[in-house]
């Protein structure tokens, strides 16, 4: 069925750094049973605008909490509500957790991993990296962790909980732009240029995550395979666009025929959209009144998945289906443009 928004009720709000909050939902068994490294989208009006924005879920599962961790950021119109607004006891529309950042949990496993992470680039880190740590007893862990100085590194004490529990197993390294180490290595930014002396301080890697802003992760990916890393093994989830500026809609002049049409298939039921030219099925069905799922509009999360069942589309940018998905006729709708008179498009078969 396709995503659907439900209210959770604010269990708690925590600051990690002064520009960033933990928010904790009461939520039913439904949102507990996800994977380490996915994330949630989160709807609210603000200004008079309907905002969604997928924030990655920094909990481990079977850990009884439901948790993200959003940073705000300059002009960011939801994190700047989100650090400023709720309260506990209020409501947030929230979908049920997506994505597929992560790997398969295996407790009899003896894997090493490794993460490198910038900013709020840790919050689906520390998910699969306490899952790990905690599941699988002969695994290790290396974490790269990005930031401005030592004031800013969110989730700092549970990172250094972590590895008081698990010394043998557990490695972490602080690379800090602002703030002089020690170690020359560690000091300025998580750039490629780093990357064959930083996997020289842990064991070669079985899976590596690399969670961060699109610039660190276009750097870092070929330089992790130019390390040895075979990209197979590279697995990475990219930031959401920070802009807030709204998609201007489409103006129709009247008496002017659609240039196509599409159905959409939502919960089973068959909804018809006139299309405009040039214009994606998320954009069209948002100006013909519909609400299909969709988030950030920019085809990173996939929140707007769907299976072509007919016609033709291009779609302008794909960073999240994974070419088994595309080859089966999935499409991210956000992107997707018709190249035939009719497309139909089905939201319900995940």
């Amino acid at each position: 069925m396709a995503a659907r928004f439900q209210r959770l009720t604010v269990a708690a709000l925590r600051r990690t750094t002064a520009d960033s909050v933990v928010v904790a939902f009461d939520a039913p068994a439904s949102f507990r049973s996800f994977t380490p490294g996915q994330y949630l989208t989160l709807r609210a009006t603000i200004d008079g605008r309907d905002v969604r924005r997928c924030y990655s879920i920094c909990s481990a599962p079977g850990d009884g909490t439901l948790r993200v961790g959003i940073k705000h950021l300059p002009g960011g119109l939801f994190s700047s509500w989100a650090n400023t607004v709720p309260r506990e006891g209020d409501t947030i529309q929230v979908m049920r957790p997506e994505g597929r950042f992560g790997v398969a949990i295996d407790p009899a496993a003896s894997r090493v991993f490794a993460a490198f992470a910038a900013g709020s680039g840790i919050t689906p880190i520390l998910s699969i990296m306490t899952t790990v740590l905690t599941r699988e007893p002969g695994s290790r862990f290396s974490l790269f962790f990005g930031n401005r100085a030592t004031r800013d590194i969110m989730f700092r004490d549970e990172i250094e909980d972590l590895k008081d529990r698990f010394l043998s197993r557990l490695s972490v390294f602080h690379v800090l732009s602002r703030e002089r180490q020690e170690l020359d290595i560690l000091n300025g930014h998580l750039d490629p240029e780093k990357i064959p002396a930083l996997t020289r301080l842990m064991p070669p890697p079985d899976h590596v995550f690399v969670c961060g802003p699109q610039g660190m992760i276009e750097g870092l990916e070929p330089a992790l395979a130019a390390a040895g890393v075979p990209r197979e093994r590279i697995h990475v989830e990219r930031f959401t666009p920070s802009s807030d500026a709204p998609r201007p809609p489409v103006v129709v002049p009247e008496g002017v025929p659609p240039a196509a049409m599409a159905t959409l298939i939502i919960d089973g039921a068959r909804l018809e959209v006139p299309m405009a030219e040039g214009e994606t099925i998320v954009d069209a069905a948002v100006r013909a009144g519909r609400d299909p799922p969709f988030s950030c509009r920019a085809g990173m999360c996939c929140t707007c998945r769907a299976r072509l069942v007919e016609g033709r589309v291009a779609m302008a940018t794909n960073y999240s289906l994974e070419p088994w998905e595309t080859e089966a006729g999935y499409v991210l709708t956000c992107q997707a443009r018709p190249l035939t008179a009719l497309v139909v498009v089905d939201y319900d078969q995940v």
